[in-house]
């Protein structure tokens, strides 16, 4: 017996393979149909996108579409269990792709291994039923949601950061969008990235695989999908809490009369330049510091990071204050001196460099690149995280 199913229907082995679902009567064939005539679009293939992925292959979700440009790093194995050590250095994309053909070769896989942005949103979005966001940036998280909005595509949203993740469902039914709970965005370097912050590797399992379970309830519309509730989940106090959400009267893309009509370059809408760092006049390449360090009057460097990434790796001439405490420091400090600040990749070390300019220091600079720069130019042997 041929073991191809007709188009609206399954196969003998997507019976056997789905079994534990359709003895279910909250799914049944009836729900496993529409699983499979679903279409889901992730955008983004890391921590959340993972476990996101790998559990709607497993449901069966019958097309799903993958967005990301990135490459596998060895610092994502902590926490991004879609991919393995055989595909660092190679596009993540590939990578998600043959995991999810092996847990499921019944189903469709799409990507596009290109940034989610305003030029694409429209012809990605417009494809797909719903659209679960996995990233993790304030100019695509708004855009994802625009798109949602613009479409008509329920917005399956999650965030992490350290111990802490978030989730909810926007622009569902009736409910609010993203903006509805965040008109705006923080000011730029306000909120700390997981790169700079950290992240526990289990976290995008958790709220991940929350992901994964709202966008199945959507599809089968059975339960209580997280719509016009936000749940926070408190790792370290393992406790959920929720609070309600309205849809906005105000709201700049959602309400009756919108301001936001199209799509924006929302690099710039969330304050990230796109100025060379080069073109700064007060920053200091890794290069030319490693000559002032040689040279007969070297300046004082100060690195901003927290004491346990200090830990990790460090300059031997460096004095750790780090950026919470400059303030309390001044004293220990003389304008007279050239000072030379760096943290890991050069965004605090900005922010303290500002600090320090407005209290008088005059010969400060930033090193390009922080720490991490030093590593990969100057000193091989230093670690990398």
């Amino acid at each position: 017996m041929s073991d191809k199913a007709p188009p609206l229907g399954l196969s003998n082995a997507e019976i056997s393979r789905y079994s534990r679902h359709l003895i279910m009567p909250e799914v049944g064939m009836e729900g496993q149909l529409k699983l499979k005539q679903a279409s889901v679009l992730l955008i983004g293939a890391g921590g959340l996108g993972s476990p996101l992925a790998l559990y709607l292959a497993a449901a069966g979700v019958g097309r799903i579409g993958l967005v990301d440009f990135d490459v596998v790093d060895a610092s994502n194995l902590q926490r991004q269990i879609m991919h393995a050590e055989s595909y660092v250095g190679r596009p993540k994309l590939d990578s998600a792709r043959e995991r999810l053909t092996g847990v499921n070769p019944h189903i469709q896989i799409d990507t596009y291994e290109a940034r989610f942005t305003s030029e694409n949103a429209a012809e990605l979005v417009s494809q797909y039923d719903i659209v679960a966001d996995g990233t993790d940036n304030f100019p695509t998280r708004y855009l994802v949601n625009d798109a949602c909005v613009m479409f008509g595509k329920p917005n399956v949203y999650g965030s992490i950061f350290r111990f802490e993740g978030q989730a909810s469902v926007f622009n569902a039914g009736d409910g609010p969008c993203y903006r509805c709970l965040y008109p705006e965005p923080p000011p730029p370097g306000m909120v700390p990235s997981c790169a700079e912050g950290g992240v526990l590797g289990v976290l995008p399992g958790i709220i991940g695989t929350i992901q994964a379970l709202e966008v199945i309830k959507l599809i089968l519309g059975q339960g209580d999908p997280l719509i016009g509730r936000l749940l926070l989940f408190d790792a370290l106090g393992m406790s959920f809490r929720e609070l309600k959400l309205r849809r906005s009267p105000k709201c700049p893309i959602c309400s009756e009369n919108p301001s936001i009509t199209e799509f924006i370059d929302y690099e710039q809408f969330c304050g990230i330049s796109q100025t060379p760092v080069e073109n700064y006049s007060d920053e200091i390449t890794v290069t030319e510091l490693d000559a002032l360090l040689k040279g007969e009057n070297p300046p004082l460097v100060i690195d901003v990071r927290e004491p346990h990434e200090y830990e990790i790796c460090h300059l031997e001439v460096a004095r750790l204050i780090p950026l919470g405490q400059i303030a309390e420091h001044l004293h220990q400090l003389s304008t007279t001196e050239d000072i030379i600040v760096h943290c890991k990749s050069g965004a605090r070390s900005r922010k303290a460099v500002n600090r320090l300019k407005e209290m008088g220091f005059a010969r400060v600079k930033n090193l390009q690149g922080g720490i991490l720069a030093w590593a990969r130019e100057i000193d091989e042997s230093m670690p990398l995280y």
